[in-house]
C-alpha cells in the first residue's frame, strides 16, 4: 500500500469519525464563547462562593480535556492521571513558594515537569494493553502519591505546602472593571483565560493529521498498524501531551486551593475525573467540561441539604449514566438529531 493510499485512507476514517464526534447543535451559533462571557462575568454578577464554584469547575474541565484526550481519543483507560496533576502542582507549588519564581516561569515549568513524567511512565505503560495498561497508570500515581507523602524535605509530607502564593496581579488594576475585584476573582479570571486557551490548543490537537491518527489507533490499533503507524509512538506523545496539560490544571489548582497536599495525588481523585469525563460524554470534546459542571454543582447542592450527600449523588449518577450512555452531551446531542429528523419530516 502506497504512502498516498494509506493517507487516503485515513483521511477517510479521521472525516467520519470528526463528523460523528464533534456534531454542532446548532447552525452558526458561537457557542464557546457565549459560554466564555457568561463564564467571564461571575466575579461581577455572582458571589465569591460563585466565583469558587466556577474557578473549581473551570479547572477540573481543563483536567477531564486532558483525560479525554486519552480515553476517548485515543482509547486508553488510565486510573492514574491523577499523578501528572500531581506533578504539576508540586512544581509550581514548590518554584513559587520555596524559590519565589514568578507564576510566568513556574506555571510552563509545571506542565514541563508533568510531561516530562508522562514520558517516563508512559515510556512503560503503552507497552501494555486494556486492563494491565489501567493498572500500570494506577502504580505510577501510587508511587508519586508515596514519594509526596513521605518526602518532609520537598512536599511536606502529610503537613503538604500551604499557603501557596497568589501571582501578581496588579497590573489588572489598569483595565477598566477590574480595579475593585479581589485578587481571588483577579485569579479566576486569568485561570479562565489560560483554561480557555489551552482547550483551544487540545481542541487544534485533535482536529490535526495527529488527532486523527490517534482516533484510527482508538478504532482499530491493529489496522492502523498495518498501514505502518507506530501505534506505541503514537499513544507514549498522546500520553505526554495529555500529561502536560493535566499539570498546567494541577498548578492552577495549587493556587485556587491555596495549598498542595498529598491528597491531590491520591488514587481517588483519578476516579473523580473519570467519572467527570465518562458523565459529559467521552466521545464528545465538551463532554468533559460539561461532566465537570455537572459533578461539582451536584456535589456542592446536595451537600448543601442532607448528610446523605454521598448516597444522593450516586443514586443520581446511576440514573444519568444509564440514561445517557452517551454521557449528558450524548443525550443532548441524539435529542437535538431527534428533534431536527422531526422538523424536516
Amino acid at each position: 500500500m502506497t504512502v498516498a493510499t494509506t493517507t487516503a485512507v485515513l483521511r477517510r476514517r479521521a472525516t467520519a469519525t470528526t463528523a460523528l464526534r464533534h456534531r454542532v447543535f446548532s447552525g452558526r451559533v458561537p457557542w464557546t464563547l457565549v459560554v466564555f462571557i457568561i463564564m467571564a462575568t461571575v466575579p461581577w454578577i455572582g458571589s465569591r462562593y460563585d466565583t469558587f464554584l466556577a474557578a473549581q469547575i473551570v479547572i477540573d474541565a481543563l483536567f477531564a480535556v486532558s483525560l479525554n484526550l486519552l480515553l476517548g481519543t485515543t482509547g486508553l483507560v488510565s486510573f492514574g492521571h491523577v499523578a501528572y496533576f500531581g506533578v504539576g502542582a508540586y512544581v509550581c507549588g514548590i518554584l513559587m513558594k520555596t524559590y519565589a519564581v514568578p507564576f510566568s516561569l513556574a506555571f510552563p515549568a509545571a506542565g514541563l515537569g508533568a510531561a516530562l513524567f508522562a514520558l517516563i511512565s508512559g515510556y512503560f505503560c503503552v507497552r501494555l494493553i486494556k486492563l494491565y495498561f489501567a493498572m500500570l497508570t494506577l502504580a505510577f500515581s501510587q508511587i508519586i502519591w508515596a514519594i509526596a507523602y513521605k518526602w518532609n524535605a520537598v512536599t511536606g509530607g502529610d503537613q503538604g505546602l500551604p499557603e501557596i502564593p497568589y501571582p501578581h496581579l496588579d497590573w489588572m488594576s489598569a483595565i477598566p472593571g477590574f480595579a475593585d475585584l479581589s485578587i481571588g476573582d483577579r485569579f479566576y479570571l486569568l485561570t479562565l483565560v489560560l483554561v480557555a486557551v489551552s482547550l483551544a490548543v487540545v481542541h487544534r490537537v485533535i482536529r490535526s493529521p495527529f488527532g486523527r491518527v490517534l482516533t484510527t489507533i482508538r478504532d482499530n490499533p491493529e489496522r492502523a498498524a498495518f498501514l505502518g503507524i507506530n501505534v506505541r509512538l503514537y499513544q507514549l506523545a498522546a500520553f505526554v501531551v495529555a500529561g502536560g496539560f493535566a499539570g498546567l490544571a494541577g498548578a492552577l489548582y495549587g493556587i485556587f486551593s491555596r495549598g498542595v497536599f498529598a491528597d491531590f495525588v491520591f488514587w481517588s481523585k483519578s476516579a473523580e475525573i473519570l467519572i467527570m469525563t465518562i458523565l459529559g460524554g467521552a466521545g464528545y470534546f465538551w463532554g468533559p467540561p460539561v461532566g465537570a459542571a455537572a459533578l461539582v454543582w451536584l456535589n456542592q447542592a446536595i451537600t448543601d441539604y442532607t448528610q446523605y450527600w454521598s448516597f444522593v449523588l450516586g443514586a443520581i449518577l446511576l440514573v444519568l449514566l444509564f440514561g445517557f450512555p452517551g454521557g449528558i452531551v450524548g443525550g443532548l446531542d441524539l435529542l437535538w438529531q431527534r428533534l431536527k429528523r422531526l422538523r424536516n419530516a
